[in-house]
């Protein structure tokens, strides 16, 4: 009943999206290159401040098409930003809000809720919709979406059966060197790999609308790469800074290469007119490898050094060269906005995005008055516990669920982001009315999206 209930509304949708199309003089359909990166920092790409990591390909992005300044990842972990970005909504409101399998320990003051462990098929994505109505959908690389990450366990819940036509989906490499590929002087991260499936598909759909999901598990660790080009980065004298790392550059640089070879094809194809190339990054970068300075801390954090992302889009006569906006995206928005792009004017019911078109159009519009964070969890490599968070306009404010849910003390944390982007100085104190406005507005949300929180666990084993 979910499947025929789900196939039936794709079918209508695709209804409205064609009628709009032709509403619109059968106007061309844009294509989408969406690239996606794992566990890249705001700033260790050069047009985001970096003068250590060398990102020539994206920089040239960024001349060519808008940068964001205030784009978000919906969770600070991976798979529920990748299931947002998916479905158009917010993790809490799936339910997906840790990393698949997540943290299962469970010796802590709170225990998590049970959560949903995988993407459930019902669930409309943007591929699915965009197929219905005429694209040719692929996605290569990281998917993490699936009840199991390896096959034969993932298969039910792969990519194919979520609106790709075409699919290959590839893996971080273990710890130790077990596989000849693994080798960090071939290509451990499946950078390569990744690339020329993009570029083989591009040949073959250059006459097809099309979008193309290049979906990166580097730089995520375990770090690996080229010795030649770590040594490139060890020599620099800026190696010694704690936000820099000579594993982490050599990384990035390979993944910049990555994007600059599949940019260089389009361009090659003549697609580049009509052709959308974003940009974007799942989570922060770990904290533990490389200081995310400006901001606090790293992946897995509600601190902006785990959700605050570099956002590049090009669209070639559409979007201004240059141009820089400030409006608050979060990766619920790309649904709605690919969706508008593609002609049609109606997104699926119940989703948490909002389309960012127009923003593109003129990089002083705004986008969202608010946006929204909760992660009911323990983060073992990052140290985070469970929190909320809201950010509107400048301020944001941090909920941890332990002292408010044990009543030991001050639970929030309040931050003027325009005046302190590291986060350092808590106005909880000085700003109580702002801060119990927020509040309020954070948990008015997590009731609106159904937010599963966690429990006090009566068995947790003393610190």
């Amino acid at each position: 009943m979910i499947f025929k209930l789900k196939n039936t509304f794709l079918l209508i949708f695709t209804i409205i999206l064609i009628g709009s199309c032709s509403v619109q003089n059968k106007k061309q359909v844009p294509n989408f290159v969406f690239i996606l990166a794992d566990d890249l920092g705001y700033s260790q790409v050069g047009c985001y401040g970096s003068t250590y990591y060398q990102t020539p390909n994206l920089d040239k992005l960024a001349e060519q098409g808008m940068r964001f300044t205030n784009a978000y990842a919906a969770c600070p972990v991976c798979s529920p930003t990748r299931a947002s970005i998916m479905t158009g909504k917010y993790p809490a409101r799936l339910h997906l809000t840790d990393f698949i399998a997540g943290n299962n320990k469970d010796t802590y003051p709170l225990s998590q809720p049970d959560w949903q462990k995988f993407l459930p098929l019902e669930e409309v994505t943007f591929a699915e919709i965009l197929k219905e109505s005429g694209y040719n959908t692929a996605l290569f690389g990281k998917w993490h979406l699936s009840k199991e990450k390896m096959p034969p366990g993932s298969f039910p819940y792969n990519p194919d059966k979520q609106g790709f036509d075409e699919s290959f989906v590839t893996y971080k490499p273990s710890g130790g060197m077990t596989q000849p590929w693994q080798d960090a002087e071939i290509d451990a991260h499946n950078v390569d790999t990744i690339t020329n499936l993009a570029i083989n598909f591009l040949e073959r759909n250059k006459s097809n609308p099309f979008f193309l999901f290049v979906s990166h598990n580097t730089i995520h660790d375990p770090l690996k790469e080229k010795a030649e080009t770590i040594q490139k980065y060890e020599n620099q004298k800026a190696s010694d800074e704690p936000e820099n790392h000579p594993i982490v550059a050599a990384m990035i640089e390979r993944l910049d290469n990555s994007c600059g070879t599949i940019i260089d094809k389009i361009n090659e194809l003549g697609l580049d007119k009509n052709t959308v190339v974003i940009f974007f990054g799942d989570n922060g970068g770990r904290d533990k490898y490389a200081k995310q300075t400006p901001f606090r801390a790293g992946k897995g954090w509600l601190y902006e050094g785990g959700i605050r992302e570099p956002l590049i889009i090009k669209w070639k006569d559409k979007v201004s060269p240059g141009t820089i906006s400030e409006a608050l995206i979060s990766s619920v928005d790309f649904l709605p906005t690919f969706l508008e792009m593609a002609g049609g004017n109606k997104t699926p019911e119940n989703i948490d995005g909002k389309s960012f078109l127009p923003v593109l159009e003129n990089n002083q519009v705004e986008n969202h008055n608010s946006l929204f964070w909760h992660y009911p969890h323990y983060h073992g490599g990052s140290g985070m516990i469970p929190a909320g968070a809201v950010r509107s306009g400048k301020y944001k404010l941090i909920e941890w669920y332990e002292p408010k849910l044990l009543n030991t003390g001050n639970s929030v944390e309040l931050f003027d982001l325009n005046e302190d982007q590291g986060e350092t100085i808590n106005l909880s104190e000085q700003l109580p009315e702002k801060a119990a406005e927020l509040r309020e507005m954070l948990n008015n949300w997590r009731i609106e999206v159904d937010a599963q929180m966690p429990t006090i666990n009566k068995n947790a084993t003393p610190n």
